[in-house]
């Protein structure tokens, strides 16, 4: 038979129970081999439980110092039982010092007691009696969260000032650095605010007019790492020169807003916009813009494109690219048969190739091609390429040289430009 004694307001400060006519402190700490919570008991007396009654600063005390012991049981270990009843008498009934001193001998667990409102100052001197004087019934996991992000930052030699700490708030970056930052004006102290947006405003004046394309090799939402990073360089850059007090993490925090958020912008552009966001400015080279073009990639798949689409050709072959795109088939084509003339990109190698036929088989011969290589410098390389292909064809490129026509001079060129 178990009864409860005494609970605390919150479920996981440990309870005081009754089983078999036994005291015995309850808690629940860690979990089994199934994911479920394990619970833990051992037992006390009387005189334990007056002070867990009237003390709220040595039961949190006790809590914390019973749950290493509570990890060390594993997922199916018995709790050591001798270890857990001998820090009983310390804390609960022991002097302010000899509580500090047993504190400074065994392993504690200091997020519960920051979480519960322990003065960190004191908690790091070593005066756990004296911080706890400002213990709560309450926890606030998130201080313990922020005591600990403050220590990985501190592990690193990063120590934030006032407006650092407000623009990882503002960010949402605070606590975890993994997190993709947004914008939180009301986690920020009102009289930082204004400071942290002429930050964000340094940041946004440094990328006006940048932008963050979509790379469709990497698929249908995957955006180009180039100009991710020279948006990342330039924002960072500017802040750094219009703020140089602001520590690294801040900068960089800055950074990776305004490039999430271009980004972001980016994947929920429509292809055809996007198309036109690049800015291209194709010379056509007086050649009539394709009627029938059809795509294919290295699997054999064919996909048509008509004139009279409602989309562009080049937003249709990349989303063709974005959908078909994969580790093993890197080489889509784009033909147009009539005219004899296409080009064929090799994305595993940033290269390309311009085709056009300069005899036709007849049944009694093989047709004849004509192939030069270029390469090709990352997505925007590509996509001024596609670009000036479906509306200009074969000869809207020869701008975009130079061409060889020598497989081997092309292979030496493509080996140069890896090794730097």
């Amino acid at each position: 038979m178990r009864d409860i004694v005494f609970t605390r307001m919150s479920g996981w400060i440990p309870n005081v129970i009754r089983e078999d006519g036994e005291l015995q402190l309850m808690l629940g700490a860690g979990a089994d081999a199934n994911h479920e919570p394990r619970t833990f008991t051992f037992s006390i007396s009387e005189a334990h439980l007056a002070v867990i009654r009237e003390d709220l600063a040595r039961h949190l005390l006790l809590w914390s110092a019973v749950l290493p012991l509570c990890d060390a049981a594993g997922t199916r270990g018995r709790l050591d039982e001798n270890a857990a009843t001998a820090l009983l008498d310390t804390i609960l009934l022991g002097e302010p010092a000899d509580v500090d001193a047993l504190f400074r001998r065994i392993r504690w667990d200091r997020s519960r007691l920051i979480a519960h409102g322990a003065d960190i100052g004191l908690l790091e001197r070593g005066q756990v009696c004296a911080a706890m004087r400002t213990a709560t019934e309450t926890s606030n996991g998130k201080r313990a969260q922020e005591y600990h992000a403050d220590r990985r930052r501190a592990e690193r030699g990063a120590v934030l000032g006032p407006l650092d700490a407000a623009i990882l708030r503002f960010t949402g970056r605070y606590l975890h650095g993994a997190t993709v930052p947004r914008r939180i004006p009301d986690a920020v102290d009102p009289a930082l605010l204004p400071e942290v947006m002429r930050v964000i405003a340094t940041a946004e004046q440094a990328c006006a007019g940048m932008r963050i394309g979509r790379d469709p090799r990497r698929g249908s939402r995957a955006t180009d790492r180039r100009d991710w990073h020279r948006m990342e360089a330039a924002v960072e850059a500017a802040v750094r020169r219009a703020h140089p007090e602001l520590v690294d993490d801040a900068v960089r925090t800055v950074s990776f807003l305004r490039c999430s958020e271009a980004a972001a912008r980016s994947r929920n552009t429509p292809m055809e916009d996007d198309e036109d966001a690049v800015g291209l400015s194709v010379d056509v080279g007086g050649s009539a813009r394709k009627t029938v073009l059809s795509f294919t990639d290295d699997k054999g798949v064919e996909k048509k494109w008509l004139r009279d689409s409602p989309r562009s050709a080049a937003a249709e072959f990349w989303e063709f690219v974005a959908d078909r795109s994969a580790a093993d088939n890197e080489v889509f084509t784009i033909e147009d048969e009539e005219m004899g003339e296409g080009i064929q990109l090799h994305l595993y190698a940033d290269s390309i190739a311009r085709i056009t036929t300069l005899r036709k088989g007849d049944g009694r011969s093989d047709p004849q091609y004509r192939v030069e290589y270029r390469l090709v410098d990352g997505i925007g390389g590509y996509r001024n390429l596609v670009s000036a292909f479906v509306r200009g064809g074969y000869a809207a490129l020869e701008q975009h040289g130079p061409w060889m026509s020598d497989v081997a001079e092309f292979e030496r060129a493509r080996r140069r430009r890896n090794a730097q």
